[in-house]
């Protein structure tokens, strides 16, 4: 059996050339949230010791998240952070899993861009492309585009609690 991308590997190092293009877009970034010394794009980053969904975050992030089972705990990370405005802007790099709940609680309810990336990434040191699509989301504090979030602002219960305070 060949297996291009293990469950086992959560780590998928970002190409630096779509990192570059997304950072002179939407950045610059200041701190890469969930890295290691190998695969981090910014000079300041939490590696797993440090375990980013614990610390503060500020400015503007980067977000390759590992695609593991601890997905939705770094997508809810990076809205609370948003919304408390310690952090102005996070950038995600995600698997494009649109039928998770995950997708439709926290990047259909609050990302205020997505952004579908055409063909497959080929992930550093990777031998072959990635077997799923992939979506490049902005978090920031302003309204989300697009009519799904004013649909989401009446069922999602993150947004229930934001909108009842």
């Amino acid at each position: 059996m060949n297996v291009h991308f293990s469950s086992k590997k959560h780590d998928w190092a970002t190409p630096w050339q779509l990192f570059r293009e997304l950072d002179a877009r939407f950045g610059p970034c200041e701190l890469d949230v969930c890295a290691t010394a190998r695969n981090a794009k910014c000079g300041k980053f939490f590696s797993p010791e440090d375990d980013g969904l614990s610390q503060v975050w500020h400015g503007i992030c980067w977000m390759n998240p590992p695609y593991g089972r601890a997905l939705p705990q770094w997508m809810h990370k990076a809205v609370v952070e948003v919304w408390a405005e310690r952090a102005s802007r996070v950038v995600c790099l995600l698997p494009s899993r649109t039928d998770t709940r995950w997708w439709h609680q926290y990047v259909l309810c609050h990302a205020t861009e997505i952004h579908y990336l055409r063909g497959r990434i080929r992930f550093e040191d990777a031998n072959f492309p990635a077997p799923f699509p992939s979506a490049v989301a902005l978090f920031e504090k302003r309204p989300a585009t697009g009519n799904l979030h004013s649909i989401c602002r009446m069922r999602c219960f993150c947004c229930r609690r934001r909108t009842d305070a």
